[in-house]
């Protein structure tokens, strides 16, 4: 989330995204998940394999890989770096 409102400030549309992403919070089936212990532990798994593979990512994007992994959600992004990390499934129609 902390990704999203950055992009929102930097751009011009602040309140209406604000009020959009709102909207799509209460939609039944989505939810705001706390980071876990598992969380973390994945996170680890993910940073590590990433640097000895030479291809590390922003931090960030290793926190939310991890949530989706955790979760066993499908992560839709246009972001390819994405596809370096093991276990982490991509929604096909964004990849």
């Amino acid at each position: 989330m902390g990704k999203l409102f950055a992009g929102f400030s930097g751009g011009n549309r602040f309140s209406e995204n604000k009020k959009e992403l709102k909207t799509f919070f209460g939609k039944e089936g989505v939810k705001i998940i706390d980071v876990s212990i598992e969380t973390s532990e994945i996170f680890g798994e993910i940073k590590s394999g990433l640097r000895k593979k030479g291809k590390m990512i922003p931090l960030n994007d290793i926190w939310i890989a991890a949530h989706a992994v955790e979760t066993g959600a499908k992560l839709i992004t246009y972001d390819a770096h994405f596809k370096n990390i093991n276990g982490l499934r991509l929604w096909e129609e964004f990849s």
